[in-house]
């Protein structure tokens, strides 16, 4: 299908210039999801969308006729994952179950959005309760591979063009895998960084609000508005990376650690400094008390609703469920431990090897063929355990001509280092 992305900071002073004209933007962009939707089905239907936006854009315009009192986002089309509280729209979570379960105040990172004056394009598709049911969205580079979860739709919509910015969540691996998948950045900030209110949660020990973009301007642009106490920052010298060497790295595939090695490379000839570091040999034990500590607080979000509604979730889902019920408190209270202890030892590196911030494969390699899996979230569980800030860089393709990220990974609350670091890194890549 065609492409056609569309870099959130141009985008957005295009708009509010004026050099852009609103309405026409709203009708090009119905057009082309118009004319490739049907096919890459990264949004929720509604029928009446361009009679909406339309109508929305005109009362914009009269209400900041002067460009030089427009807000950052004005008139930006933005994509709402279908976990979050939008006014106006149902919340279905990619489920059979009755959305008026789901009703609620819209969050708040949905409102701060619309008095920037962003405009809503729509909920896009998420797997089941953002859990491993997929969606049918597709992969907007190759349409027989998965776009990757549980924020599919937030994703391609981005990768293919039909809005600038879109929201996700990530509880393993939700923003880093999908973005990486589909060829663009996406932002997992530190854990607690953006309001999570309104939001149908996963597991609120990790669940984090997050989004994707194209650009990393549009990156340091929507974090100064969504995220807590943001404070922009310049950077005056390089990072210091480390490398995770040991049993994590060993999760990633073949090519996609040959890759990793490619992107190493590229880092040092550009004269930064790389030092390995043998972090988290018990990745395993780690991976498994995640993936507990989620189920366990998974059942418990939906204790009513799995008693009542338990025919209508799908298999994968109601596993999940199931296998969280037989989690003791006593288990998820280490579980929940643990993710401090994860970030303490990854912070206890940090300083011990003076590592500003790590750099690592964002998949296992690239998006698997197929839409019954939306691949691994390996490279991403660790870091999301810690609630560490993480971002991951388009960098290439990989043999099949998908593509591939490089996921970078902050200190806690380092969030504008982190973007600021990235930024120089993909203006490398991009060469």
């Amino acid at each position: 299908m065609e492409l056609r992305p569309s870099p959130l900071a141009q985008t957005a002073m295009s708009l509010r210039s004026g050099e852009r004209d609103l309405l026409s933007y709203i009708h090009e962009t119905c057009d082309f999801i118009d004319a490739y939707e049907p096919t890459l089905q990264a949004l929720l239907p509604e029928p009446e969308r361009r009679a909406r936006l339309i109508k929305e854009a005109a009362a914009l315009q009269e209400r900041f006729p002067l460009p030089e009192e427009r807000p950052p986002l004005y008139g930006v089309l933005v994509g709402v994952k279908d976990i979050i509280r939008v006014d106006g729209f149902a919340t279905r979570a990619g489920t059979q179950l009755p959305s008026t379960l789901f009703e609620g105040a819209e969050a708040s990172c949905v409102a701060t959005l619309r008095r920037a004056g962003a405009l809503i394009l729509g909920k896009t598709v998420t797997t089941e309760f953002a859990f491993f049911e997929p969606g049918p969205t597709r992969n907007p580079h190759n349409l027989e591979h998965t776009p990757g979860g549980s924020s599919s739709g937030s994703a391609a919509a981005v990768a293919a063009g039909f809005c600038s910015l879109a929201l996700g969540t990530q509880t393993i691996g939700s923003i880093i895998r999908p973005a990486a998948y589909c060829g663009i950045i996406g932002f997992k900030p530190s854990y607690g960084r953006i309001p999570i209110d309104g939001v149908i949660l996963c597991s609120g020990s990790v669940d984090t609000l997050g989004f994707f973009t194209t650009d990393m301007a549009g990156i340091a642009l929507t974090a100064a508005l969504l995220c807590t106490d943001w404070r922009p920052m310049q950077v005056t010298r390089r990072p210091v990376l480390g490398i995770p060497t040991g049993a994590y790295l060993e999760q990633a595939s073949e090519e996609g650690k040959r890759a990793f090695a490619w992107h190493l490379a590229r880092l040092e000839q550009a004269g930064y400094d790389l030092r390995d570091v043998a972090v988290m040999d018990d990745i395993e034990e780690i991976n498994h008390r995640h993936q507990r500590m989620v189920a366990a607080e998974m059942a418990k979000v939906h204790e009513q609703w799995f008693a009542a509604y338990a025919s209508l979730y799908r298999p994968r889902t109601a596993a999940q469920l199931r296998l969280g019920q037989e989690v003791s408190e006593e288990e998820l209270a280490v579980a929940r431990a643990g993710c401090l202890k994860l970030r303490a030892e990854l912070e206890q590196a940090m300083q011990q090897h003076g590592i500003d911030a790590w750099v690592c494969p964002a998949t296992t390699g690239p998006a698997p063929e197929g839409l019954t899996s939306t691949g691994s979230p390996l490279m991403n569980l660790p870091w999301t355990h810690a609630g560490l800030p993480a971002l991951t860089l388009p960098v290439g393709v990989a043999e099949n001509g998908l593509p591939l990220g490089l996921q970078l990974v902050g200190a806690l609350m380092a969030d504008e280092a982190l973007v600021a670091w990235a930024t120089a890194i993909a203006d490398l890549f991009s060469v």
